[in-house]
């Protein structure tokens, strides 16, 4: 993910942003521009809080909301009117450039439910506001990932609001706390979260999806738990993705340029259905191809084939072999096997 993310974050702040706990300051009820965080993370970029924070807003016809991205992961602001099929975030097998409303739509943009309304992909210290000129009850989401969700309630401008922006702030460092409390949890549990089917089992990652009345977050582990393995010649390791709704590949070798890459042709695919392969040398390139479970389970949507959610490998020969989440490895998403003799 580090070349698409490279040429993104050129045009990050140069500083992160504590979108958080400096918010512009706020008259109760009679604010023109709200603030809100999108994500947060712990120090290392391990754990990440995959949320719109605060992801419930009441405001006023007229007002807009100033995003600011707090995360290394990348996210987006993005207003879809009702019943628009939800876009890739990538065109071209997810290698091409930002597909959008099409495209992003300017920062300041009004959404009053007629036309889409996005950013692009933001990276940390990054803001993107919208504007609404129009009463109405809206879904926030992010193209990034799924069931990361949010409400913004637009009042008619003589109601009254329920909340002032010392209220989200408030509420918006209780929601970070805990969902990054939720992942440090998480990452604590391990390989022993569930046993492992293989032998040499690794964790490709792992989550938990909470929800409010205004949308959905997830406390997220974008790491290998048990990322070093060590193993003799002819052992099988299996990478199990045990996190729902978040892809992750197991890359050995040179990254891919697809963001997210196909799982390369003419591989085997084990009696279960597990993808598998052989490597035989440390400068050997082998992807899984994305693995995970995507969002099938949807009233009205065609069912999808089984998910691919483990991918692997076995090894013949002696080395050291490493490897990388071709979409996190910018946030420390990597892994080593150790093979011996």
């Amino acid at each position: 993910m580090r070349n698409i993310w490279n040429s993104l974050s050129k045009a990050a702040a140069p500083i992160a942003a504590a979108a958080i706990l400096a918010l512009a300051a706020a008259k109760p009820g009679h604010a023109d521009t709200w603030n809100a965080a999108v994500g947060a993370q712990s120090a290392d970029k391990g754990k990440q809080a995959l949320a719109f924070l605060s992801n419930e807003l009441w405001i006023h016809v007229g007002d807009g909301i100033r995003w600011t991205a707090a995360t290394d992961e990348l996210h987006t602001v993005t207003f879809l009117k009702t019943g628009q099929i939800r876009p890739p975030l990538f065109a071209a097998g997810n290698s091409g450039p930002f597909v959008g409303c099409p495209n992003a739509t300017p920062d300041g943009s009004s959404f009053d439910g007629s036309t889409c309304v996005t950013s692009a992909p933001l990276t940390i210290g990054q803001t993107y506001t919208v504007h609404f000129p129009t009463a109405g009850n809206y879904k926030l989401v992010c193209l990034v990932h799924l069931r990361m969700t949010g409400a913004v309630h637009v009042l008619p401008t003589l109601q009254q609001l329920p909340h002032d922006q010392d209220f989200y702030d408030r509420q918006a460092v209780q929601d970070k706390a805990e969902l990054l409390w939720g992942a440090f949890v998480l990452e604590g549990l391990g390989n022993a979260v569930a046993e492992p089917s293989s032998a040499h089992g690794v964790t490709a990652g792992i989550a938990d999806i909470t929800a409010t009345g205004g949308g959905s977050s997830t406390a997220s582990v974008m790491r290998f738990l048990g990322a070093t393995m060590v193993v003799r010649v002819g052992d099988t390791v299996e990478w199990t993705n045990r996190a729902p709704a978040i892809f992750h590949t197991i890359t050995f070798g040179t990254e891919p340029t697809n963001a997210f890459p196909p799982f390369p042709q003419g591989l085997p695919t084990d009696p279960d259905g597990v993808r598998h392969t052989v490597i035989s040398s440390p400068n050997q390139s082998v992807n899984s191809g994305v693995i995970g479970s995507p969002n099938q389970e949807t009233v009205g949507a065609p069912q999808l084939s089984l998910d691919f959610t483990r991918f692997r490998v076995t090894f013949t020969s002696p080395g050291t072999f490493n490897y990388i989440c071709a979409l996190h490895d910018q946030i420390g998403m990597k892994g080593t096997v150790i093979v011996h003799p």
